[in-house]
């Protein structure tokens, strides 16, 4: 299996080749779902990919942002850069992105980001089938779908092993996009989710995760790839990770040092998460970020000291943690006072009781109290590696040379160019001498562009050039060449759609909800799908407008495959799908597809990508702002369609927030709010699946008519409405009439 490693600049990528990763993945200056790391440049990009295949490991690189239709040029330029680095994939979520890569830039291979939530075999196979050679897997899995999924035949699956997690599904997380403008699609992410929210089980950090890390387990995936998280984390940390995995790898057991090492280094508790079926211990509701290895808790406080007894060495200056009730981040100082006995000391072993000085003005600290070392002087001098210097390796080009020598002149030809140098050329005394001189010339290209890959000698004369002019030769010739560099093109989109008077479509996932509503005003009636939905429930609607929607996640595809044929069997052929696993459930013909949001529709070639799949009609990306829905609705391959309200799905996830336990939890449906300074959300539990809302809609009223979209949307799903409210909403919707308590989301922000 490979052993997959972060890099967040160049330090850390030659950290994780050292260390003993088979491939490391990074991102460029743009486009990148870390855009706060440091990230490759150009310059970095070649330099680290030469050095990297000169020892047989691969590169893969990110690009794996959704694109608004104004960056699309931009996208090409760092696709040049890529094929000129001769990168090994790209890493990809914006369908868009996947198809400029496969029309303009075959030599690249596609992986499919793990931000496409491809959550079961149906996905995994759906981007099979687009092209795409991987399929990094969300981490809900468990063991036994992850082995389901790497027997498909011809696709390679990667899966992460060690590192942070999300509460909600990546690339189905909208909570940083709302609050802030800040899109974890476009590599921006807030974090929202490690902050404290008040609930009924108090002030807690309902939605922070612990770290994942699989340890040991890792030898049970039959994956091609295992992948450490980490691309905003140090080379050190990289190293220690890649390190200790690359341990087990090698067939030895997991070693408590190097685990520790790594908690010295950056860690939150850790858990296998859903590896080995649902788990409940994946959220750490009391603290956040970095807690340290645990080494005793707390005997005695009195004169500014704590005793305790250390199950761990630590040295003066090291950092010290401590658990506070009540403080959702630990307390932490520099141990620069230690004492033994009595006397002060350099170095505490394990085992030994230790007086530790607090700094002034220390908190209230409680007996008991869990004590971690946070930091490490020993570990961060346990891991040094080493590296090429600086512009060592770069990638090279094979260009073939043709030398030609006559009495009075010797020419080199290479791409159609010519160097030539005069003079009065004699006969060799030993012509096989001269070759040899001059393929030793030529080749002498180590701190060039270039490769001689073949040359060819025409001395029919078999005269003797010195040494000095062949390198002159060679000199003058290799400056007149310019590396031929790859500019892509954006690929054609066909003819854009017509523009007609927009229809009006309504979303529900409850049909009573429709009971008061004149249905005449709707063009369509989307209904979203439950396995247990039957033919007989739709009858009170009219046949032709109504159109299913399959949900975003499925984690039992069997039953909505049954469900899906009574339907289709029962004559309704309109559908819409928010995951790609539903390309593999509906036929691909005979229907009517259309993309939901979930799918991110932000420019017009991921539009073109969806028409191409078999689409008739797209929804724009709840994320979009004004700016960007008007520049794709104008140039649209495809019919487009324009949410105006919608309560939006800020979370979708397979954590349940809640203190429940698993083993007697019948999937009930639970409902609760929780707050965060003027914010209030809504946390819906049903099935094991968590959907969060916020209290404000989004509603487009008052602004949705400067978007020539071909259908508005409204959608009453997740939040519960009365029949009345739906009928008296729809109304004031449809009016253009500005709704109060409500959001505009991004509409009038950048992204």
């Amino acid at each position: 299996m490979e052993l997959l490693a972060p890099a967040g600049d160049i330090e850390a990528g030659y950290a994780a080749l050292y260390y003993g990763a088979d491939a490391v993945y990074l991102g460029l200056q743009q486009f990148s779902a870390r855009a706060t790391a440091t990230n490759f440049t150009a310059e970095d990009l070649n330099e680290f990919t030469a050095y990297a295949h000169s020892l047989g490991k691969k590169v893969f690189v990110t690009i794996n942002t959704i694109l608004q239709e104004s960056e699309l040029p931009a996208l090409l330029t760092q696709l040049d850069i890529c094929s000129q680095c001769h990168v090994d994939a790209i890493i990809s979520q914006d369908l868009g992105v996947a198809r400029i890569i496969q029309k303009s830039y075959p030599e690249l291979i596609l992986h499919a980001s793990t931000q496409m939530a491809v959550h079961n075999k149906e996905g995994a196979l759906a981007l099979k089938n687009l092209g795409f050679k991987r399929v990094v897997l969300a981490r809900e899995l468990p063991l036994a779908t992850i082995k389901e999924i790497a027997a498909i035949p011809d696709l390679e699956t990667e899966v992460f092993i060690h590192g942070a997690l999300c509460y909600s599904y990546s690339g189905l997380c909208l909570f940083s996009s709302f609050e802030q403008g800040r899109s974890a699609n476009r590599g921006k992410c807030a974090y929202p989710c490690r902050a404290c929210f008040h609930g009924s089980q108090g002030d807690k950090h309902y939605f922070s995760m612990k770290d994942l890390a699989l340890q040991g387990d890792i030898l049970k995936l039959p994956v091609t790839s295992l992948k450490i998280e980490g691309r905003k984390k140090s080379a050190l940390y990289v190293a220690a990770v890649v390190n200790y995995y690359r341990h087990i790898l090698n067939g030895e057991k997991a070693n408590i040092t190097y685990e520790e090492d790594i908690k010295q280094i950056f860690s939150r508790p850790w858990t296998h998460f859903h590896f080995n079926g649902k788990n409940q211990d994946v959220i750490d509701q009391n603290f956040v970020g970095h807690r340290g290895l645990p080494i005793g808790h707390i005997d005695n406080i009195y004169k500014g000291k704590i005793s305790f007894r250390t199950s761990h060495d630590f040295m003066k200056f090291d950092g010290i943690q401590i658990d506070l009730p009540g403080q959702e981040k630990p307390f932490g100082f520099s141990a620069q006072d230690i004492r033994i006995k009595g006397k002060n000391v350099f170095k505490a072993q394990a085992g030994q009781t230790v007086d530790l000085t607090l700094p002034p003005n220390f908190p209230f600290i409680p007996l008991k109290a869990p004590v971690y070392l946070a930091s490490s002087s020993a570990v961060k001098g346990a891991y040094d590696y080493t590296k090429p210097k600086p512009h060592a390796y770069k990638n090279r080009h094979n260009i073939s040379i043709n030398v030609v020598i006559t009495p009075d002149t010797i020419t080199a030809n290479a791409m159609n160019q010519r160097a030539l140098i005069t003079g009065i050329f004699t006969p060799a005394k030993n012509p096989l001498q001269v070759e040899n001189a001059i393929r030793q010339a030529f080749t002498k290209t180590q701190d060039t562009d270039w490769i001689v890959s073949d040359i060819t000698i025409n001395n029919p004369n078999e005269l003797f050039v010195p040494i000095s002019l062949l390198n002159q030769l060679r000199r003058s010739l290799l400056e007149k060449l310019t590396p031929s560099v790859k500019h892509g093109l954006l690929p054609p989109l066909g003819s854009i759609i017509a523009h007609t008077p927009p229809k009006w479509i309504i979303k529900t996932d409850c049909i009573d909800n429709l009971s008061t509503l004149d249905l005449d005003q709707f063009e369509e009636i989307t209904i979203c799908v439950t396995p247990n939905l039957k033919p007989e429930d739709l009858h009170p609607l009219p046949k032709k407008k109504v159109r299913l929607a399959l949900p975003t996640i499925a984690r039992n595809v069997l039953a909505y495959r049954l469900t899906v044929k009574k339907l289709l069997d029962a004559g309704y052929k309109k559908w819409e799908i928010g995951n790609y696993w539903g390309l593999q459930v509906l036929p691909t013909t005979g229907i009517d597809l259309t993309f939901d949001a979930p799918l991110y529709m932000m420019n017009t070639q991921s539009i073109s990508m969806a028409k191409e799949i078999g689409a008739k009609r797209v929804t724009l990306s709840v994320e979009g702002t004004e700016q960007n829905s008007l520049q794709i609705a104008l140039k649209s391959p495809l019919p487009t369609t324009l949410v105006v309200y919608q309560d939006i799905p800020l979370f979708i996830s397979s954590n349940c927030p809640f203190p429940t336990d698993c083993t007697q939890c019948a999937g009930q449906s639970r409902h609760e709010i929780l707050i965060k300074g003027k914010q209030k959300y809504h946390v819906t539990t049903k099935a094991c699946e968590t959907t969060v809302y916020a209290d404000t809609p989004f509603a487009l009223s008052g602004h949705y008519t400067k978007i020539p979209a071909n259908f508005y949307r409204m959608d009453f799903v997740g939040r519960q409405y009365t029949a009345e409210q739906v009928t008296d909403l729809s109304k004031q919707i449809i009016q253009n009439k500005i709704l109060f308590h409500t959001s505009l989301f991004n509409w009038n922000k950048e992204i």
